[in-house]
Parts: C-alpha cells; sequence; structure tokens
C-alpha cells in the first residue's frame, strides 16, 4: 500500500505511539510523565469532541461543560467514594446531562448551536459558581490523591477509550448516518435516517469520556477551582486541535493533538507573550489553505506520489 495512512500504517503508528506510552512513567521523570498525561487528556478530550461535532458538523463550544462536571463530581465526593468508582460516575454524570439538554440543544443548528453551547456551558459554571459562594466554598484542596502514575495510566485508558469508539463510530452504520446529516440533514430524514435519535446518541457518547477526564484531572490538580475546570479555552483548544488534525475518524484528532501540543510546548518556553497571537495564525493558515487539515495533506501527497508512480510503469 503506498498511501502513508493506510490502515496497516496507521495501526503501526497506533502500536508504536501505545507501546512508548505506556512505558514512559517508568523511564522518564514526573515532569515528562506530566507532560504525557497531558497530552492523553488533550487526546481523550478531542477524539470525544469529534464523535459528535466531526460526525455531525454540530461544533460545540461547550464541551467543557461535561468535563467540569466530572471534576465537580470528583471533588465534591473524594474520600466518601472510591476514586475509580467517581471516575465512572463522572462519566454518567456527563451523559445523563447531555441526554437531558441534548433534545433543546440539538434543535438549533450552525451558528446558533454554537452559541448556545457555549451559553451553556457558561451556565452551568456560575450556577455552580454562586452554590459554591453561598455555602462559603471558594476553592477545595484534596489530600491523599493518587500516586502520578496512577493518575496517568487513569488517563491513558481514557484516551484509548476515546479513541477506539471514534474509530468504531467512524466505521458503523451509525457513522455513516452521522456523515448524512452533516452533508444535509432534510435529505438524510427523507430517507428514513433516525435523524433526532442518531443525533441525541452522538451527543451523549461525546460527553462520557470529558466527565471521565475531568474527574481524573481533578485528582492530578488537587487544588479545585470552579472557574478553572469549567474554562471555555478547554473546548477552544479541543476544537483547535481537531480542525488542524482534520478528517473525521481517529487519526485527525491524534495528528491534530500531536502538532499542537508541540507547537503549544515551544511557544510557551520560546515566546510566552506571542502564543496566543501564532496559533491564532496557524489556525487561519490551516482554515484557508489547508481546510482538510493534516489528514488531508498527507492523504494528497501520498494520491501525488501514487500518480508520479503509476506514470512512471511501463
Amino acid at each position: 500500500m503506498n498511501n502513508l495512512w493506510g490502515d496497516r500504517a496507521w495501526l503501526a503508528a497506533v502500536t508504536i505511539g501505545v507501546i512508548a506510552m505506556s512505558v514512559l512513567p517508568f523511564v522518564a521523570n514526573d515532569y515528562l510523565v506530566g507532560t504525557g498525561l497531558t497530552l492523553l487528556m488533550w487526546l481523550a478530550l478531542t477524539q470525544s469532541w469529534c464523535v459528535l461535532s466531526k460526525m455531525t458538523g454540530y461544533v460545540s463550544l461547550g464541551h467543557v461543560v461535561f468535563y467540569g462536571l466530572g471534576a465537580y463530581l470528583m471533588v465534591v465526593t473524594w474520600q466518601q467514594l472510591p476514586f475509580v468508582l467517581v471516575i465512572l460516575a463522572a462519566g454518567g454524570l456527563a451523559a445523563l446531562f447531555a441526554a437531558l439538554v441534548g433534545l433543546p440543544v440539538l434543535r438549533v443548528r450552525g451558528p446558533y448551536f454554537v452559541i448556545l453551547t457555549f451559553g451553556l456551558a457558561e451556565l452551568v459554571k456560575f450556577s455552580i459558581m454562586a452554590a459554591e459562594s453561598a455555602s462559603g466554598t471558594a476553592s477545595r484542596i484534596l489530600f491523599g490523591t493518587p500516586d502520578l502514575v496512577v493518575v496517568y495510566f487513569s488517563m491513558f485508558a481514557l484516551a484509548l477509550l476515546a479513541t477506539g469508539l471514534l474509530t468504531w463510530v467512524s466505521r458503523s452504520r451509525f457513522g455513516h448516518g452521522l456523515r448524512s446529516l452533516r452533508e444535509n440533514e432534510e435529505a438524510a430524514e427523507t430517507l428514513g435516517v433516525p435523524v433526532v435519535r442518531f443525533k441525541l446518541i452522538a451527543f451523549v457518547l461525546s460527553a462520557a469520556i470529558p466527565g471521565m477526564v475531568g474527574a481524573v484531572m481533578a485528582l492530578r490538580s488537587t487544588y479545585f477551582v470552579v472557574g478553572g475546570v469549567f474554562d471555555p479555552m478547554i473546548s477552544i483548544t479541543v476544537i483547535a486541535m481537531a480542525i488542524l488534525g482534520g478528517g473525521d475518524n481517529a487519526k485527525g484528532p491524534v495528528l491534530g493533538v500531536v502538532f499542537l501540543f508541540l507547537i503549544q510546548e515551544l511557544l510557551w518556553a520560546n515566546a510566552p507573550l506571542l502564543y496566543m497571537i501564532i496559533l491564532g495564525a496557524i489556525l487561519i493558515t490551516f482554515v484557508l489553505l489547508l481546510p482538510n487539515g493534516l489528514v488531508g495533506l498527507a492523504g494528497a501527497r501520498a494520491r501525488r506520489r501514487e500518480a508520479r508512480a503509476a506514470g512512471a510503469r511501463p
């Protein structure tokens, strides 16, 4: 297979990545392990975001609400329940919240959906902040949190789960139905696609993993502030990573997350004051010149190589 991003190459790359991330905590210092943990966090969040937004075209700017709910559940139940049970419950809470708000939220499209999801996340954030303020709690500290390696492998499992979920969705009949909504929702409904049910299922699936991710990251930070876990920049960063990666399968988020994460590390170290300007310029460049992201770029290069190889054959 000449295509660089064919199934065999993708499987080989994933295998190497999984092995490398598996041994990282045993050969690296805490700083590198923490860096790997952050990378896995972004990967899990971006893969889960793509289940809804890349597959259906419904761009959510409120993905952080699920992350924040999971983190908040971990904090308020800390040392009352086993943390593994709370992580699972955080995914359930996020999925339940998505199911409850999904039907009214998913009735709108385009920029209205973007604005509504952003407003919903801000509403939840300020509601929790008001409740915390009324109880006289400005912040919380978690004592006795698990070792960094335990937190790392918990996030590693969530990143694998999110990648597997998007891979399954993108290849399934359900995923093809979601793509039909992205292309033309009215036509899809006419052809018998259960539009409302498919959108709601995708919304719920995309919410569960961020809830668990938020619960795990609460154990990492140990110091909890509501505004921090409901920060809109989390949603914006996820969207940027998905745009840079391109595609509507698991390959795009992996490329986008690694690419933007490396750029973030370089810019924070060498040009912290110019970070947002440079990041904005990169996003504009990709939107205008590479609308299909890194996946599209790699695919185009592979097709050109195949065309040259075919032309060189006698």
